[in-house]
């Protein structure tokens, strides 16, 4: 991973995690009623942002880019979405950092001519990866 890219996992994880908490309350106090379109339109432009920069490789579902506008999903679909998508961008975290004196890292490649660069990586501070088997 490039340090751009893990700007941009910081704030989608961020933005993900928000929406997904205030969907979960959503849910469980009316899990069949539709997503209202103004915040589908934001889930979405997240989706499609994450999607981006989770590839094939640890998007959750091939097929699923989305919500369907013309089929408003449930709220309690869109938590279940969400939930897989925080998964995967935990995998992707547990795939690229590693512990070095007890502090969990992000291994980034290093730029050419990076101050402090070990074996052409920097190391980037992060926390630990969410149910992470040691």
């Amino acid at each position: 991973m490039k340090r751009e890219d893990v700007d941009r996992f910081e704030k989608l994880v961020g933005q993900l995690s928000g929406i997904y908490d205030e969907m979960s309350v959503l849910s469980k106090k009316s899990p069949s009623d539709a997503t209202n379109m103004f915040k589908l339109r934001f889930i979405n432009t997240l989706l499609a942002q994450s999607n981006d920069l989770l590839s094939e490789h640890y998007k959750p579902f091939k097929d699923f880019t989305e919500f369907n506008i013309d089929d408003v999903p449930q709220n309690s679909d869109v938590v279940l979405i969400l939930s897989q998508y925080l998964q995967c961008f935990e995998k992707l975290r547990a795939d690229n950092v590693t512990v070095k004196l007890g502090q969990w890292y992000w291994a980034v490649k290093a730029d050419k001519h990076e101050q402090g660069a070990e074996k052409g990586f920097v190391y980037l501070k992060t926390v630990m990866p969410k149910r992470l088997r040691e």
